[in-house]
């Protein structure tokens, strides 16, 4: 059986919470900083929840790298 992703009720919170608030983002950031939390106690690729949020996070790193 499959092991269950272990950001995947963070991953609910942030649907619930987008639908609740007609998909306006800065409305669900505690929710969102919630997620970027779970999926940095993980190794990349152990969430597939997580695929979004370390693609964001490579992203961020990448302008750092190519200025030091």
């Amino acid at each position: 059986m499959p092991q269950k992703d272990p950001c995947q009720k963070q991953a609910c919170e942030i649907q619930k919470c987008l639908q609740a608030n007609n998909y306006v983002e800065s409305k669900c950031a505690a929710v969102l900083q919630e997620m970027r939390r779970c999926c940095a106690r993980y190794p990349r690729g152990r969430s597939i929840c997580c695929s979004g949020f370390e693609k964001e996070e490579r992203e961020r790193e990448k302008p750092k790298a190519a200025s030091e």
